[in-house]
């Protein structure tokens, strides 16, 4: 499990945006849904690399779990955690997806020095990102932690 303690988690601005204004309006679970089946399967820590134009990892919480299934029925179990917001605005987003996963987590944090994505590929020794995301083992992931602090 230590190889795969952290996962760093691709995510558009917008959806960090509103990630973050739930974290201010005290809500503690939140979901990131994404069409498919898709990572992360097994982690403890979900690391959030904001894309362009941010192009670095701004924050991190604990993941909860990854459930893949139904949209319809996701939708109604935790269709509250998610920064979609409505069921329209959901079902646009998903379209006519056959599954759906939602990425579920707590105690997000922001970083307050948010690590850059040439630091980041430094770290890494690659000169590249996954757009999927990646595992990272728990070393990384606290020299991570410990960066954004």
């Amino acid at each position: 499990m230590s190889q795969r303690h952290g996962f760093v988690m691709m995510v558009k601005e917008k959806w960090w945006i509103e990630f973050r204004i739930r974290l201010q309006g005290g809500k503690k679970v939140h979901s990131f849904v994404i069409r498919g089946a898709a990572p992360p399967k097994d982690t403890q820590l979900i690391l959030f690399y904001v894309t362009k134009p941010v192009r670095a990892i701004a924050g991190y919480a604990h993941y909860i779990e990854r459930i893949v299934g139904n949209p319809q029925d996701l939708w109604s179990r935790h269709g509250t955690e998610s920064v979609l917001g409505s069921k329209p605005r959901y079902e646009e987003f998903v379209g006519n997806a056959v599954e759906v996963s939602f990425v579920r987590f707590k105690d997000l944090s922001v970083a307050v020095n948010p690590v850059s994505l040439s630091r980041l590929l430094m770290l890494l020794g690659v000169k590249r990102l996954s757009r999927k995301g990646f595992y990272v083992d728990k070393d990384l992931s606290d020299r991570l932690i410990l960066m954004m602090e």
